[in-house]
């Protein structure tokens, strides 16, 4: 009987397709994400042949030593920079993901954040919360309509196709991109104008929306330079990684007002926020929750169980990294 190990209760999708497939399944039962060391320990109770890890558990050396008859690691997770690819490839331990399941339910929220914020929604929820709504005026809260607007999006992916689709057909927004590679076939869909640099698109687009991985070439790719070049009425929105934002100029940016807002998902120090950040009402944050839907999340459910069972069964896993 195979034995495979869940870093994390996830939704039980997958876990009966693992246990009709007649699989001995041992689930974490702890509500967090574990230290390395109880991974370590989890692991070294047991010959497991699959370990299905999440976004937050470090995979590296010490974890494939702590499981050396696992030869599959399994991620719920589109993304797998939590995972040494390298060192898998030399102990030939296969590595899958689950792409392209997240894609609406991230562009959605996306674009939740760039209406909260440029309709001031959760400023709005807390003024009226505190007692502050005394009558209309005038003035109150005044937000900023994006019919029409430019919306700048940094990385024209999945992810960032469809929020230029929701812009476009939901609010008849202009696109502007900015791409590593130029995409011809979101052009057309969208009637997306390809800027040459990060920087032009920060300068033009009232509200820039980031949808790029974290890499080396990414880290702080929006720094206090470039902040300063938007529009004082300008927003950002990040739904991507938080270390593609220099959070500490974030809070200096936003704190002066040289831009309007920001809405994160995702924060450079994840859980921590940077001093000042949860200060500012010219913010919106959630906590990465942007591909929290029941549908998303049982989908990625489903699709880990699948990589190990096509793997123990001997086949290719569909979604092999």
């Amino acid at each position: 009987m195979a034995k495979v190990y869940v870093t994390r209760a996830i939704p039980d999708v997958g876990i009966k397709l693992l246990k009709e497939k007649g699989y001995e399944v041992d689930i974490s039962d702890k509500d967090r994400a574990l230290t390395k060391e109880e991974l370590v320990g989890a692991l070294k109770t047991k010959e497991y042949d699959a370990v299905l890890s999440l976004l937050t558990d470090k995979i590296d050396g010490d974890i494939y030593d702590a499981a050396p008859t696992a030869k599959i690691f399994a991620n719920y997770a589109v993304g797998f920079g939590n995972i040494d690819t390298e060192e898998a490839m030399k102990r030939g331990i296969t590595i899958t993901n689950t792409p392209g399941v997240l894609t609406d339910s991230v562009a959605e929220h996306t674009f939740a954040m760039i209406l909260g914020i440029t309709a001031r929604i959760v400023e709005g929820d807390r003024f009226t919360r505190a007692g502050k709504y005394k009558s209309w005026a005038p003035e109150l809260l005044l937000g900023m309509d994006i019919k029409g607007k430019t919306l700048g999006i940094i990385g024209a992916g999945r992810i960032g196709s469809q929020v230029a689709r929701i812009g476009k057909g939901g609010f008849e927004m202009k696109a502007i991109y900015f791409d590593i590679k130029r995409n011809e076939k979101f052009e057309k869909e969208t009637g997306a104008e390809f800027r040459e640099s990060v920087e032009e698109v920060l300068k033009e687009a009232d509200v820039v929306t980031l949808h790029v991985p974290l890499l080396d070439s990414t880290r702080h790719l929006i720094n206090k330079e470039r902040l300063e070049m938007m529009k004082p009425t300008a927003y950002i929105v990040n739904s991507s990684r938080g270390p593609v934002i220099d959070e500490k100029a974030l809070v200096e940016v936003l704190r002066k007002k040289k831009i309007a807002g920001a809405s994160l998902d995702v924060f450079e120090n994840e859980p921590a926020l940077s001093p000042g950040l949860s200060e500012l009402e010219n913010v919106v944050i959630t906590p990465h929750i942007a591909s929290a839907t029941q549908e998303t999340r049982d989908k990625m459910s489903e699709m880990t169980a699948q990589n190990i069972i096509a793997f123990l069964d001997g086949d290719t896993p569909p979604n092999a990294v």
